[in-house]
């Protein structure tokens, strides 16, 4: 299923990172923190100035946007404007 952003939104795939303690235990998904890092999938129609593009990763609010499933993957519908930082590797 292909989804397209409407307006000045944007669909992104939040980055999961695996978090252990310092003695090696993986935590459990219900004890980790909600993820801020996503890699933008889609975008809708974005102001000119905007200097974002599909394959970019962010950094997000980290309780904004609209959590949707697609294919048994986790996604976040969100407004630009709940874009923080652009993540330059």
């Amino acid at each position: 299923m292909k989804v397209k952003p409407l307006g000045e939104r944007l669909l992104i795939k939040p980055i999961i990172e695996e978090k252990k303690t310092a003695g090696g235990i993986v935590l459990p998904d219900a004890a980790k923190e909600k993820p801020m890092k996503a890699e933008i999938v889609e975008v809708g129609k974005l102001p000119e100035d905007c200097q974002l593009k599909v394959g970019d990763k962010v950094i997000y609010n980290k309780y904004s946007g609209t959590e949707i499933k697609i294919d048994d993957e986790d996604y976040i519908i969100i407004d630009v404007s709940d874009i923080l930082a652009k993540i330059e590797e």
